[in-house]
């Protein structure tokens, strides 16, 4: 497996366990349809959130926000109305952004960017 996949597969382990430690019932992971993904599908209160998951090792670039770029929102857009469509019901629903920074020998830096 290649490094990026590692990293990334990482940083969607520390968010879901992150989220559930903060309220969110995390109901789908790397949820799937045709060619869209979205990372964390989880509850909070009466809220639906679809929410991605961007990992760094460094924020020489800036914070792993942002790389989340409007092609990447309208593709999150577009599989959340698929998985509403499939599970309708929801009264209210949020896209949200976790980034997480991983440093050497330091705790991982996480944050929660809510309804982008």
């Amino acid at each position: 497996m290649t490094k990026h996949i590692e990293i990334g597969i990482k940083g969607e382990d520390l968010a879901a366990e992150w989220l559930q430690k903060k309220g969110y019932k995390i109901t789908h992971r790397n949820w799937r349809h045709r060619h869209f993904e979205i990372d964390i599908i989880a509850r909070r209160g009466a809220t639906l959130h679809f929410i991605e998951v961007k990992t760094r090792t460094s924020q020489l670039y800036g914070g792993p926000e942002l790389s989340v770029n409007w092609k990447k929102m309208l593709r999150l857009k577009r599989a959340a109305v698929h998985y509403l469509h499939v599970h309708p019901g929801h009264s209210w629903i949020q896209f949200d952004i976790v980034a997480i920074t991983l440093k050497n020998k330091q705790p991982p830096l996480i944050e929660l960017f809510m309804d982008i």
